[in-house]
């Protein structure tokens, strides 16, 4: 077809914009994999994912999977640290966002990356605690006990996401 012909089948729909076309393609190459409510999909044996609700009892039942995944997985080493980590993602998504949350386990290489998925963009600010304070500590405790941590912005809000190294026998 050349410039300026007319093909009868695209005749009726409406012309689309480049930018409309490219704009639709990214935001479907973005969206999540799944909502939510919904686990993540699982791409190898090695990842775990969870739909959390917005209920004060989600920390404790983040706690009790990332265990039972880390069991499952024997790296039961790991189960402490991962525990207290994904306890404070958690509790901070629940006490600084809204809407769903999601929790994502994956081992890569020799790390165990641990995530919080919120639909909160803005990324948490660091604060001095005061020493009577009760909270404030989050990330004093990411700092002391993960190898490396951080947020990543997504297109439906933020990943909180640390990595912790498996112990290595000796």
């Amino acid at each position: 077809m050349r410039r300026g012909e007319e093909n009868e089948t695209s005749a009726e729909a409406a012309p689309t914009s480049w930018l409309a076309r490219n704009r639709a393609l990214w935001s479907r190459v973005l969206e999540p994999i799944r909502p939510f409510d919904a686990p993540r999909a699982r791409v190898t044996p090695w990842e775990a994912s969870w739909p959390l609700s917005r209920e004060l009892t989600s920390a404790r039942r983040a706690r009790r999977l990332v265990t039972a995944q880390l069991d499952e997985w024997n790296l039961e080493e790991l189960a402490e640290t991962a525990e207290l980590l994904v306890s404070e993602l958690v509790t901070n998504a629940l006490r600084h966002t809204r809407g769903p949350l999601r929790l994502n386990l994956c081992l890569r290489g020799d790390r165990l990356q641990c995530e919080v998925e919120d639909t909160e963009p803005l990324c948490p600010v660091r604060r001095e605690a005061d020493a009577d304070a009760e909270g404030g500590r989050g990330t004093e405790l990411l700092d002391l006990l993960a190898e490396s941590w951080g947020s990543t912005c997504t297109p439906t809000g933020k990943t909180m996401w640390f990595e912790v190294p498996m112990e290595t026998a000796s």
